[in-house]
């Protein structure tokens, strides 16, 4: 059975470089780029992790976020939540809704690979 990932994200160069390194890696990616129909792309899909981006068109990655963790189904999805601002605060905020994982781009694809392995293996562990 293939791992799976759904890239959330709207930049047409990030999807390719993350497609690309993870497909690689026996992946199996979904794309999704819009923030209004994040939640029920997560539903549809049943990723075993999600990459959010926080800057979304119709809706932030944040408010994604918020509302993957507040509800039961996902709550305990691994989620990496990319961003281009790596200010503090929107780390705290990530971490104050249960990101899994807060990664700034750019990132190298080593960083990118290990997290997700590490998310996909950290949350086999937990069933």
């Amino acid at each position: 059975m293939s791992k799976s990932v759904l890239l959330v994200e709207d930049e047409p160069n990030i999807i390719e470089a993350i497609s690309f390194l993870l497909e690689r890696d026996g992946w199996t990616v979904r794309i999704h780029a819009q923030g209004t129909e994040a939640i029920e792309a997560v539903e549809r899909v049943s990723p075993d992790v999600v990459i959010l981006d926080v800057m979304l068109p119709g809706r932030s990655g944040f408010d994604i976020l918020r509302d993957l963790r507040n509800d039961a189904v996902t709550r305990d999805l691994p989620i990496l939540m990319l961003t281009a601002r790596g200010q503090t605060k929107d780390r705290e905020l990530a971490e104050s809704y249960g990101v899994s994982h807060f990664m700034t781009k750019p990132f190298s694809n080593e960083e990118m690979l290990g997290k997700v392995r590490e998310l996909y293996a950290a949350s086999v562990a937990k069933a």
